[in-house]
Protein backbone atom coordinates (compact mmCIF):
# COMPACT_ATOMS: atom_id res chain seq x y z
CA UNK A 1 0.00 0.00 0.00
CA UNK A 2 1.56 3.31 -1.04
CA UNK A 3 0.34 6.17 1.89
CA UNK A 4 -0.98 9.20 0.05
CA UNK A 5 0.79 12.19 0.74
CA UNK A 6 -2.09 14.76 -1.08
CA UNK A 7 -4.66 13.47 1.03
CA UNK A 8 -3.02 15.15 3.97
CA UNK A 9 -1.71 18.25 1.84
CA UNK A 10 -2.68 18.53 -2.31
CA UNK A 11 -0.36 21.52 -2.10
CA UNK A 12 2.69 19.47 -1.51
CA UNK A 13 5.01 19.50 -4.55
CA UNK A 14 8.59 18.21 -3.02
CA UNK A 15 8.84 14.82 -1.40
CA UNK A 16 11.08 12.09 -0.62
CA UNK A 17 10.00 8.36 -0.62
CA UNK A 18 11.57 5.05 -0.88
CA UNK A 19 11.42 2.43 -3.82
CA UNK A 20 9.78 -0.49 -3.16
CA UNK A 21 9.44 -2.06 -6.39
CA UNK A 22 10.53 -1.37 -10.43
CA UNK A 23 9.10 -3.20 -13.01
CA UNK A 24 10.81 -2.44 -16.66
CA UNK A 25 8.51 -1.53 -19.58
CA UNK A 26 10.31 -0.64 -22.73
CA UNK A 27 13.43 0.81 -23.51
CA UNK A 28 13.75 4.00 -21.00
CA UNK A 29 10.64 3.46 -19.51
CA UNK A 30 9.28 2.06 -16.08
CA UNK A 31 7.18 1.99 -13.66
CA UNK A 32 8.23 2.77 -10.30
CA UNK A 33 6.04 2.08 -6.79
CA UNK A 34 7.46 3.89 -3.71
CA UNK A 35 6.23 3.43 0.05
CA UNK A 36 4.23 6.82 -0.28
CA UNK A 37 3.54 9.68 -2.86
CA UNK A 38 1.67 13.07 -3.21
CA UNK A 39 1.33 12.27 -7.01
CA UNK A 40 -2.19 11.79 -7.74
CA UNK A 41 -3.22 8.90 -9.98
CA UNK A 42 -6.02 9.40 -12.12
CA UNK A 43 -9.51 8.59 -11.17
CA UNK A 44 -12.89 10.18 -10.53
CA UNK A 45 -12.68 11.80 -13.37
CA UNK A 46 -9.80 13.72 -12.45
CA UNK A 47 -6.55 12.91 -14.60
CA UNK A 48 -3.41 12.35 -12.98
CA UNK A 49 -0.53 14.14 -11.89
CA UNK A 50 2.98 14.33 -13.91
CA UNK A 51 6.29 15.43 -12.42
CA UNK A 52 9.87 14.08 -11.89
CA UNK A 53 11.36 11.21 -9.88
CA UNK A 54 15.15 12.28 -9.17
CA UNK A 55 15.33 13.93 -12.96
CA UNK A 56 13.58 11.12 -14.43
CA UNK A 57 10.09 12.33 -15.99
CA UNK A 58 6.93 11.24 -14.24
CA UNK A 59 4.35 11.22 -17.37
CA UNK A 60 1.35 9.14 -15.84
CA UNK A 61 0.44 7.73 -12.51
CA UNK A 62 -2.38 4.95 -12.58
CA UNK A 63 -3.86 3.07 -9.01
CA UNK A 64 -2.40 -0.38 -8.96
CA UNK A 65 -3.23 -3.42 -6.92
CA UNK A 66 -2.97 -3.14 -3.02
CA UNK A 67 -3.74 0.32 -3.13
CA UNK A 68 -0.25 1.29 -4.94
CA UNK A 69 0.17 4.24 -6.92
CA UNK A 70 2.37 2.99 -10.31
CA UNK A 71 4.38 5.77 -11.51
CA UNK A 72 5.28 5.44 -15.04
CA UNK A 73 8.59 6.88 -15.49
CA UNK A 74 10.53 8.26 -18.92
CA UNK A 75 14.55 8.04 -18.00
CA UNK A 76 16.99 6.09 -15.58
CA UNK A 77 14.91 3.94 -13.21
CA UNK A 78 16.08 3.67 -9.29
CA UNK A 79 16.93 1.21 -7.63
CA UNK A 80 14.36 -0.85 -4.94
CA UNK A 81 15.30 0.80 -1.71
CA UNK A 82 16.80 3.88 -3.30
CA UNK A 83 15.75 7.01 -1.79
CA UNK A 84 13.96 9.26 -4.45
CA UNK A 85 13.14 12.75 -4.29
CA UNK A 86 9.40 13.66 -6.17
CA UNK A 87 8.40 16.78 -7.60
CA UNK A 88 4.68 17.68 -9.33
CA UNK A 89 4.02 19.80 -11.97
CA UNK A 90 2.65 22.41 -9.95
CA UNK A 91 0.85 23.93 -12.32
CA UNK A 92 -1.06 21.15 -13.42
CA UNK A 93 -2.33 20.25 -10.06
CA UNK A 94 -3.34 23.84 -9.65
CA UNK A 95 -5.12 23.55 -12.50
CA UNK A 96 -6.70 20.28 -11.62
CA UNK A 97 -7.31 21.51 -7.93
CA UNK A 98 -9.43 24.33 -9.50
CA UNK A 99 -11.51 22.54 -11.63
CA UNK A 100 -11.96 19.65 -9.32
CA UNK A 101 -13.26 22.04 -6.26
CA UNK A 102 -15.20 23.82 -8.56
CA UNK A 103 -17.07 20.62 -9.71
CA UNK A 104 -18.19 20.36 -6.22
CA UNK A 105 -19.05 23.63 -5.78
CA UNK A 106 -21.13 23.63 -9.03
CA UNK A 107 -22.62 20.08 -8.45
CA UNK A 108 -23.82 21.09 -4.97
CA UNK A 109 -25.16 24.58 -6.47
CA UNK A 110 -27.23 22.12 -8.79
CA UNK A 111 -28.44 20.20 -5.24
CA UNK A 112 -29.24 22.93 -3.51
CA UNK A 113 -31.33 24.84 -6.09
CA UNK A 114 -32.87 22.30 -8.44
CA UNK A 115 -32.25 19.05 -6.34
CA UNK A 116 -30.57 17.81 -9.32
CA UNK A 117 -27.93 15.39 -8.59
CA UNK A 118 -24.20 15.00 -10.82
CA UNK A 119 -24.07 11.05 -12.10
CA UNK A 120 -20.44 11.98 -14.22
CA UNK A 121 -17.37 14.28 -14.15
CA UNK A 122 -15.04 14.48 -16.62
CA UNK A 123 -11.72 17.02 -16.46
CA UNK A 124 -10.38 17.45 -19.60
CA UNK A 125 -7.69 19.18 -21.63
CA UNK A 126 -9.32 22.19 -22.32
CA UNK A 127 -12.82 22.20 -20.78
CA UNK A 128 -14.77 19.84 -17.50
CA UNK A 129 -17.81 18.53 -18.13
CA UNK A 130 -20.71 16.93 -15.44
CA UNK A 131 -23.58 15.71 -16.29
CA UNK A 132 -26.33 16.31 -14.08
CA UNK A 133 -30.31 15.41 -13.39
CA UNK A 134 -31.70 18.98 -14.24
CA UNK A 135 -35.07 18.55 -15.38
CA UNK A 136 -35.96 21.41 -18.46
CA UNK A 137 -32.49 23.35 -18.07
CA UNK A 138 -32.10 26.35 -19.83
CA UNK A 139 -29.72 29.69 -19.77
CA UNK A 140 -31.71 31.33 -16.81
CA UNK A 141 -31.46 28.07 -14.51
CA UNK A 142 -28.09 27.39 -15.64
CA UNK A 143 -26.66 30.75 -14.61
CA UNK A 144 -28.44 30.85 -11.29
CA UNK A 145 -26.12 27.75 -10.89
CA UNK A 146 -23.15 29.94 -11.69
CA UNK A 147 -24.55 32.41 -9.59
CA UNK A 148 -24.58 30.61 -6.76
CA UNK A 149 -21.27 29.13 -7.00
CA UNK A 150 -19.21 32.03 -7.24
CA UNK A 151 -20.86 33.58 -4.42
CA UNK A 152 -19.62 30.54 -2.45
CA UNK A 153 -15.74 30.96 -4.64
CA UNK A 154 -15.53 34.43 -3.38
CA UNK A 155 -16.69 33.97 0.22
CA UNK A 156 -13.43 32.07 0.18
CA UNK A 157 -15.11 29.42 2.56
CA UNK A 158 -12.68 26.90 4.38
CA UNK A 159 -12.10 23.33 2.28
CA UNK A 160 -10.99 20.77 4.75
CA UNK A 161 -10.46 16.54 4.20
CA UNK A 162 -10.82 14.38 6.74
CA UNK A 163 -11.14 10.42 7.07
CA UNK A 164 -14.37 8.95 8.76
CA UNK A 165 -14.99 5.28 9.75
CA UNK A 166 -17.81 4.07 7.00
CA UNK A 167 -20.52 3.59 9.56
CA UNK A 168 -20.17 7.90 10.43
CA UNK A 169 -20.31 8.67 7.10
CA UNK A 170 -23.51 6.53 6.50
CA UNK A 171 -25.22 8.91 9.43
CA UNK A 172 -23.77 12.08 7.72
CA UNK A 173 -25.62 14.39 5.22
CA UNK A 174 -23.58 13.82 2.20
CA UNK A 175 -23.93 14.83 -1.40
CA UNK A 176 -23.58 11.29 -2.75
CA UNK A 177 -23.03 8.36 -0.78
CA UNK A 178 -19.07 6.58 -0.91
CA UNK A 179 -17.88 4.30 -3.52
CA UNK A 180 -15.01 2.20 -1.65
CA UNK A 181 -15.77 -0.14 1.39
CA UNK A 182 -13.97 0.75 4.33
CA UNK A 183 -12.77 4.57 5.76
CA UNK A 184 -14.33 7.35 3.44
CA UNK A 185 -12.31 10.54 3.04
CA UNK A 186 -14.44 13.17 2.79
CA UNK A 187 -14.67 16.98 1.83
CA UNK A 188 -16.13 19.69 3.27
CA UNK A 189 -16.51 22.75 1.91
CA UNK A 190 -17.73 25.53 5.13
CA UNK A 191 -21.29 25.41 5.14
CA UNK A 192 -21.92 24.54 1.41
CA UNK A 193 -21.09 21.22 0.60
CA UNK A 194 -19.96 17.41 1.90
CA UNK A 195 -18.83 14.39 -0.45
CA UNK A 196 -16.69 11.57 -0.71
CA UNK A 197 -13.97 12.23 -2.63
CA UNK A 198 -10.12 10.93 -3.45
CA UNK A 199 -8.97 14.09 -5.58
CA UNK A 200 -6.99 16.92 -4.92
CA UNK A 201 -9.04 19.84 -3.62
CA UNK A 202 -8.45 24.11 -2.71
CA UNK A 203 -7.62 25.00 0.59
CA UNK A 204 -9.92 27.55 0.47
CA UNK A 205 -13.01 28.18 -2.12
CA UNK A 206 -11.46 31.66 -2.74
CA UNK A 207 -8.59 29.55 -4.59
CA UNK A 208 -10.60 28.21 -7.72
CA UNK A 209 -11.19 32.32 -8.47
CA UNK A 210 -14.25 31.71 -10.79
CA UNK A 211 -16.50 28.90 -12.37
CA UNK A 212 -18.15 29.90 -15.59
CA UNK A 213 -20.04 27.65 -17.89
CA UNK A 214 -19.38 27.68 -21.65
CA UNK A 215 -21.80 25.22 -23.13
CA UNK A 216 -25.10 23.02 -22.04
CA UNK A 217 -26.76 20.33 -23.85
CA UNK A 218 -29.02 18.00 -23.44
CA UNK A 219 -27.10 13.83 -23.43
CA UNK A 220 -28.33 10.77 -22.54
CA UNK A 221 -31.10 11.35 -20.19
CA UNK A 222 -29.23 13.88 -18.58
CA UNK A 223 -28.07 18.24 -18.91
CA UNK A 224 -24.68 17.90 -19.73
CA UNK A 225 -22.59 21.20 -18.88
CA UNK A 226 -18.92 21.97 -19.91
CA UNK A 227 -17.48 24.35 -17.64
CA UNK A 228 -14.18 26.15 -16.51
CA UNK A 229 -12.83 27.25 -13.59
CA UNK A 230 -9.47 29.53 -12.72
CA UNK A 231 -6.84 29.92 -14.74
CA UNK A 232 -8.80 27.94 -17.69
CA UNK A 233 -11.83 30.82 -17.15
CA UNK A 234 -9.46 33.32 -17.57
CA UNK A 235 -8.09 31.67 -20.44
CA UNK A 236 -11.13 31.55 -22.09
CA UNK A 237 -12.52 35.19 -21.00
CA UNK A 238 -9.24 36.19 -22.90
CA UNK A 239 -9.65 33.94 -26.00
CA UNK A 240 -13.63 35.06 -25.97
CA UNK A 241 -12.97 38.99 -25.38
CA UNK A 242 -10.49 38.83 -28.57
CA UNK A 243 -13.07 37.05 -31.12
CA UNK A 244 -15.57 39.43 -30.03
CA UNK A 245 -13.29 42.23 -30.67
CA UNK A 246 -12.14 40.78 -33.91
CA UNK A 247 -15.24 40.29 -34.87
CA UNK A 248 -16.35 43.90 -33.90
CA UNK A 249 -13.89 45.26 -35.61
CA UNK A 250 -15.02 43.89 -38.91
CA UNK A 251 -18.31 46.04 -38.71
CA UNK A 252 -16.10 49.19 -36.99
CA UNK A 253 -18.71 49.26 -34.17
CA UNK A 254 -17.91 48.37 -30.04
CA UNK A 255 -17.54 45.18 -28.86
CA UNK A 256 -21.11 44.98 -27.36
CA UNK A 257 -22.56 46.12 -30.62
CA UNK A 258 -21.27 43.54 -32.55
CA UNK A 259 -23.67 40.97 -32.05
CA UNK A 260 -26.75 43.63 -33.65
CA UNK A 261 -24.79 44.09 -36.51
CA UNK A 262 -24.09 40.07 -36.89
CA UNK A 263 -27.96 39.89 -36.56
CA UNK A 264 -28.15 42.56 -39.54
CA UNK A 265 -25.74 41.37 -41.69
CA UNK A 266 -27.64 37.77 -41.63
CA UNK A 267 -30.98 39.47 -42.43
CA UNK A 268 -29.16 41.72 -45.43
CA UNK A 269 -27.37 38.19 -46.34
CA UNK A 270 -31.00 36.06 -46.66
CA UNK A 271 -33.07 38.84 -48.41
CA UNK A 272 -29.98 38.84 -50.89
CA UNK A 273 -29.92 34.89 -50.60
CA UNK A 274 -33.77 35.10 -51.70
CA UNK A 275 -33.33 37.76 -54.40
CA UNK A 276 -30.22 35.70 -56.44
CA UNK A 277 -32.40 32.37 -56.19
CA UNK A 278 -34.97 34.02 -57.80
CA UNK A 279 -32.56 35.64 -60.43
CA UNK A 280 -31.00 32.08 -61.15
CA UNK A 281 -34.87 30.76 -61.59
CA UNK A 282 -35.22 33.16 -64.07
CA UNK A 283 -31.35 32.18 -65.57
CA UNK A 284 -31.81 28.76 -65.52
CA UNK A 285 -34.63 29.19 -67.94
CA UNK A 286 -32.70 30.72 -70.16
CA UNK A 287 -29.35 28.75 -69.79
CA UNK A 288 -31.54 24.94 -70.01
CA UNK A 289 -32.73 26.53 -73.21
CA UNK A 290 -28.97 26.96 -74.60
CA UNK A 291 -28.38 23.14 -73.18
CA UNK A 292 -31.17 21.93 -74.77
CA UNK A 293 -29.96 23.08 -77.97
CA UNK A 294 -26.25 21.24 -77.76
CA UNK A 295 -28.49 18.01 -75.90
CA UNK A 296 -27.11 14.61 -78.32
CA UNK A 297 -29.56 12.12 -78.45
CA UNK A 298 -29.20 8.44 -76.21
CA UNK A 299 -29.22 5.10 -78.21
CA UNK A 300 -32.98 5.02 -77.28
CA UNK A 301 -33.69 8.08 -78.86
CA UNK A 302 -34.14 10.25 -75.73
CA UNK A 303 -32.00 13.54 -75.25
CA UNK A 304 -28.88 13.45 -73.30
CA UNK A 305 -27.42 16.66 -71.44
CA UNK A 306 -24.05 16.10 -69.72
CA UNK A 307 -22.52 19.70 -68.48
CA UNK A 308 -19.43 19.86 -66.20
CA UNK A 309 -19.42 23.56 -64.81
CA UNK A 310 -16.36 25.91 -62.69
CA UNK A 311 -17.45 26.77 -59.00
CA UNK A 312 -21.75 26.03 -58.99
CA UNK A 313 -22.92 25.33 -55.89
CA UNK A 314 -24.92 21.80 -55.14
CA UNK A 315 -27.98 23.56 -54.85
CA UNK A 316 -27.51 25.53 -58.14
CA UNK A 317 -27.41 22.28 -60.51
CA UNK A 318 -30.38 20.71 -58.69
CA UNK A 319 -32.40 23.67 -59.82
CA UNK A 320 -30.94 23.82 -63.48
CA UNK A 321 -31.54 19.76 -63.79
CA UNK A 322 -35.16 20.53 -62.67
CA UNK A 323 -35.99 22.98 -64.76
CA UNK A 324 -34.18 20.88 -67.84
CA UNK A 325 -36.05 17.65 -66.53
CA UNK A 326 -39.45 19.24 -67.35
CA UNK A 327 -39.01 18.47 -70.97
CA UNK A 328 -39.91 14.88 -71.65
CA UNK A 329 -37.31 12.70 -72.43
CA UNK A 330 -34.68 14.15 -70.90
CA UNK A 331 -31.39 12.94 -69.19
CA UNK A 332 -29.23 15.20 -67.11
CA UNK A 333 -25.59 14.51 -65.91
CA UNK A 334 -24.32 17.70 -64.16
CA UNK A 335 -21.02 18.20 -62.42
CA UNK A 336 -19.05 20.84 -60.86
CA UNK A 337 -15.74 22.05 -58.79
CA UNK A 338 -16.93 23.42 -56.31
CA UNK A 339 -15.07 24.33 -52.84
CA UNK A 340 -12.46 21.71 -53.58
CA UNK A 341 -14.62 18.94 -53.92
CA UNK A 342 -16.29 17.31 -56.88
CA UNK A 343 -19.96 17.37 -57.15
CA UNK A 344 -22.69 15.64 -59.14
CA UNK A 345 -26.12 15.83 -60.20
CA UNK A 346 -27.83 13.22 -62.16
CA UNK A 347 -31.67 13.92 -63.06
CA UNK A 348 -33.91 12.70 -65.60
CA UNK A 349 -37.56 13.51 -67.00
CA UNK A 350 -40.61 11.63 -64.96
CA UNK A 351 -40.88 9.58 -68.71
CA UNK A 352 -37.70 8.35 -68.80
CA UNK A 353 -36.80 4.92 -66.95
CA UNK A 354 -33.38 5.04 -65.75
CA UNK A 355 -32.66 5.11 -61.71
CA UNK A 356 -30.34 7.70 -61.11
CA UNK A 357 -29.64 6.75 -57.77
CA UNK A 358 -27.68 3.60 -59.30
CA UNK A 359 -26.17 5.94 -61.62
CA UNK A 360 -24.52 8.38 -59.11
CA UNK A 361 -23.39 5.58 -56.34
CA UNK A 362 -21.48 4.12 -59.48
CA UNK A 363 -19.94 7.35 -60.54
CA UNK A 364 -19.14 8.49 -56.66
CA UNK A 365 -16.75 5.47 -56.47
CA UNK A 366 -14.87 6.84 -59.41
CA UNK A 367 -14.72 10.42 -57.50
CA UNK A 368 -13.63 8.51 -54.46
CA UNK A 369 -16.67 9.62 -52.62
CA UNK A 370 -20.61 9.08 -52.21
CA UNK A 371 -24.14 9.52 -52.86
CA UNK A 372 -27.81 9.21 -53.12
CA UNK A 373 -30.85 10.27 -53.68
CA UNK A 374 -33.92 9.38 -55.27
CA UNK A 375 -34.32 7.56 -58.75
CA UNK A 376 -35.51 10.27 -60.42
CA UNK A 377 -32.54 12.42 -58.90
CA UNK A 378 -29.51 11.77 -57.46
CA UNK A 379 -26.57 13.85 -55.87
CA UNK A 380 -22.63 13.10 -54.63
CA UNK A 381 -19.51 13.67 -55.11
CA UNK A 382 -15.54 12.90 -53.89
CA UNK A 383 -12.31 14.35 -53.24
CA UNK A 384 -11.11 13.03 -56.68
CA UNK A 385 -11.93 16.53 -58.10
CA UNK A 386 -9.29 15.92 -61.53
CA UNK A 387 -11.72 12.80 -62.56
CA UNK A 388 -14.56 14.88 -62.57
CA UNK A 389 -15.10 15.51 -66.35
CA UNK A 390 -14.09 11.63 -66.79
CA UNK A 391 -16.49 10.68 -64.57
CA UNK A 392 -19.33 12.59 -66.34
CA UNK A 393 -18.15 11.99 -69.60
CA UNK A 394 -17.85 7.79 -68.63
CA UNK A 395 -21.69 8.21 -67.23
CA UNK A 396 -22.48 9.87 -70.49
CA UNK A 397 -20.85 6.86 -72.62
CA UNK A 398 -23.29 4.34 -70.86
CA UNK A 399 -26.09 6.31 -72.92
CA UNK A 400 -24.12 7.13 -76.20
CA UNK A 401 -22.99 4.19 -76.56
CA UNK A 402 -19.98 5.37 -77.71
Amino acid sequence: MTQRLYYNDSHLTEFEARVVDVTPRTSGWATVTLDRTAFYPTGGGQPGDTGSLNGARVVECIDGQDSEVLHVIHGDAPQIGDIVKGRINWERRLDHIQQHTGQHILSQAFIELYKAETHGFRVMAEVSEIDVALDNPTDERIDKAVEVSNRIIWEDRSVQARQVKSDEAARLNLRKGPTRDGDVRLIEIEGFDLTPCGGTHAHRTGEVGIVAVRHWERAKGMTRIEFVAGNRALADYNLANRTARHVAAQFSVGRDDAPSSVAHLFEENKLLLRRVRNLEEVTSLHEAKELLGYATETKDGKRLISQVFEGRDPESLKRLASTLTKHPGTIVLLGSNYEDAARLVFARSIDVDVDMHVLIRDACVLLEGRGGGRPEMAQGGGHAVEKLEETVEATAIKFRGT
